[in-house]
Formats: structure tokens, sequence, C-alpha cells
């Protein structure tokens, strides 16, 4: 038994000191990121222009792999069950690490326990978006007054179900005695041309996927769930200066690895994203959509994340919203 065990350690050892002496040529082949969203997400999108800048530093793509649906579920199923070996990393977001752990009964991953931080990757505010031929609002106000008048009802879109986004509606319906219908869409690209098409009167979604329709006058933003004014919209009252300061509503994503990965290996993961994350090349790109880079070390992004989900099992506590429902 005793030599049984013996061998064991000796193995995890030369396993550990493998991994280690590898660390410093890492990554020495593609890295695969798993996006819980469709093709055409915002995420999605920003994680291609980090993967550029990525592969001019390291010299190895980032292939994207998109795994829709579940409220993120199946992608941080695929990333939970991946080899621990740096190659497999899960782009997390709000709803995966500190909603959904509140919101679903019973869920497959544990969101500390199944992975190691990396890093954080970016962050935003949501926009309260109407359809501009259909809804004759212009603030949180006027578009409370209105939907209670419509005999039909009102729907709003979320980029998936159980997400800020959904969240962000169940919260404004408490808040305002509405009673908003949700919608749910896998990803934010469906949730906007739906807006559009007027299957849905309303969303909560990023600023950068209505933006250029903002200007094209096919969609109005009625409020932000940031602290403070966008300077991309400065005219639009934040929902806190509006009355509704519940809804001030901050989303993040961050970069993940599966538990087991070792330590020098998630090191080296979060200078080369950090190095890209802090590139004046990412800072202005995203300036410009309204995004903040979170170039987080492991143990920064740990205690945010932490903190964020003292913060959602507050809410979810107060609306008394179950995934279930």
């Amino acid at each position: 038994m005793h030599k049984r065990s013996t061998l064991f350690t000796l193995a995890a050892f030369l396993i550990m000191g493998t991994a280690l002496a590898q660390a410093p040529n890492f990554p020495e082949r593609p890295i695969r990121v798993v996006v819980p969203f469709a093709p055409g997400n915002t995420l999605d999108n920003a994680l291609r222009q980090v993967a550029e800048e990525f592969k001019k530093n390291t010299g190895q793509p980032i292939v994207v792999d998109n795994k829709p649906g579940g409220s993120g579920i199946i992608a941080a199923q695929n990333v939970m069950q991946a080899a621990p070996d740096g190659y497999t990393l899960l782009l997390s977001n709000t709803s995966m690490m500190t909603i959904n752990p509140y919101t679903f009964a019973k869920l497959p991953y544990d969101p500390e326990k199944s992975y190691k931080p990396v890093t954080g990757f970016l962050g935003a505010s949501l926009v309260l978006a109407v359809n501009a031929a259909n809804v004759p609002a212009n603030n949180v106000k006027e578009f409370v007054a209105w939907a209670k008048t419509q005999s039909g009802g009102v729907s709003y879109a979320s980029f998936t179900a159980g997400n800020s986004s959904h969240f962000a509606g169940v919260i404004m319906n408490q808040r305002t005695g509405m009673n908003m219908v949700h919608v749910p869409f896998n990803g934010t690209p469906p949730a906007v041309q739906n807006l559009l098409g007027g299957q849905v009167q309303a969303a909560f979604l990023p600023l950068m996927a209505v933006k250029s329709h903002v200007e094209s006058g096919k969609i109005k933003v009625l409020a932000l769930t940031s602290p403070q004014r966008s300077p991309l919209l400065p005219n639009v009252a934040t929902f806190t200066e509006q009355g509704l300061p519940d809804l001030e509503i901050y989303i993040w994503s961050g970069l993940s690895a599966p538990a087991g990965t070792p330590d020098a290996i998630i090191s080296k993961l979060q200078a080369e994203f950090s190095k890209v994350l802090k590139s004046q090349t990412i800072i202005e790109k995203w300036r410009a959509i309204d995004f903040e880079p979170l170039p987080f070390t492991s143990a920064e992004f740990q205690t945010f994340t932490r903190n964020d989900a003292k913060r959602w099992q507050e809410a979810v506590k107060i609306s008394g919203f179950k995934a279930s429902e």
C-alpha cells in the first residue's frame, strides 16, 4: 500500500514538474476559448479582437469555440471536463459565475471549485433599448406609463435566460409594477434582430449591440445601467438618475481554466492576456464601444467575482426569481 502511494506521489510530482518546465514556453499550440454565445455576439467580437493581438505576441492563435445555450451551462460543462493543461479556457460571464448559483436549484458545475480564475476580460453596462417605430416613449417614466396601457402586453428580449439582461427586466418589473414578458434568445444578434423586427418591444443589451441602429433611428435607448452617463450617448440618463438605482448593473466577463491547471500556466496565461488588455490597441477599440478592459490578476479576479456574487445573491433573494420559472 505504502509503495503504491509513493508511486502515485512520484507520478504527481513528475506531471507537475513537466507542466512547470513547459510554462516558460507556453503556449506552444493554439488555445481554445469556449464562448457561451453564438458567433457575432459582442463578447465573441471582443474576443476575436484580443485574439489578433494575442497571436502577434505569442505566435499562437486563439480558436473561438461557440457553445451557446443553457444559460452558459453548456459552455461551462465543456471547459470543466477539458484537460487542465491551459489550452482550453472559458470566457465566463456575470450570470455563469455569480447569478446561476442563486437562480438554479442545481448546477452541474461549481463556479469556484470547477475552475481556476485566469484574469478579467471586459466590463460594460447595459441599456434599455426599444423599437423606435413601435414605442413612443423617450425615457423610463414614459415607457412605464405606455407599457401599462398596452392591453396586448409588452415583451422584452435578453441575450439568454438567467443572465443579467434577463434579470434587469425582472428587477424593473418589480420596481415599477410593470408585467413585461421575458423573451430569451441565444445571443445578442438574434435579440437585436427581433427588437428591430418588432417581435419584442424592448431589450436589455450592451450599447455596442444597438449603437448603429440608434444612429439610424431604428432603435431608441431610454436608460443606461451604468453609474454615469456614457460619452457615446451623453443625452441619455442612467436608471439611477431616473429613479431606479436598483438597475445600476455592471456586466463583466473573464477567463477561467479547468480546475487542476498548474499555477505556472495560469500565471503565464494571465501575463499574456493582461499584456493584450493593457495595450493601446484594445483600450482605444473598446473605449469607442463602451467596453472597459479588466486585466485582473488571478487573485483580483477571484475577489471581484466573490463580491459580485454577494450582490446578485441579495438581488435574487429580493426578487424571488428562480430559473425554473
